[in-house]
């Protein structure tokens, strides 16, 4: 179960709040659903990024709304054998990349060699 102080401007100075890993509160049975982290982009391996070119004006459009409310749809990232591998989000990746963002928010699901394989088509 993950714990975490968030401060906020304004009135309400800070609340804290847990939740497991897979979102659901705590007491609550978990599922072997998919985990949301916050990982480092140096952490993520895009074997599909030099294949792929980002069309830079969605590019710059995401840039300004995570400067202005942060991301709102975390990427998709497949686990195998504890490195992180993303197929999708590759805008979003882009723009954390260019604003200099050292995480990114990620939907994390664990797979094998063969699932690994299976995306690598």
């Amino acid at each position: 179960m993950a714990n975490f102080h968030l401060q906020l401007p304004y009135k309400i100075t800070a609340f804290s709040a847990s939740a497991s890993p897979n979102g659901s509160p705590p007491g609550v049975p978990q599922s072997k659903g998919p985990a949301i982290l916050e990982l480092p982009l140096d952490k993520i391996r895009r074997p599909l990024m030099r294949t792929r070119a980002n069309d830079p004006h969605k590019v710059k459009q995401l840039m300004e709304s995570i400067s202005e409310i942060g991301l709102q749809v975390p990427i998709d990232v497949l686990e195998v054998e504890g490195e992180y591998y993303g197929f999708s989000g590759c805008h979003r990746y882009e723009a954390h990349q260019r604003l200099g963002l050292p995480t990114i928010r990620c939907k994390v699901r664990r797979g094998t060699k063969e699932t690994l394989r299976h995306h690598l088509r």
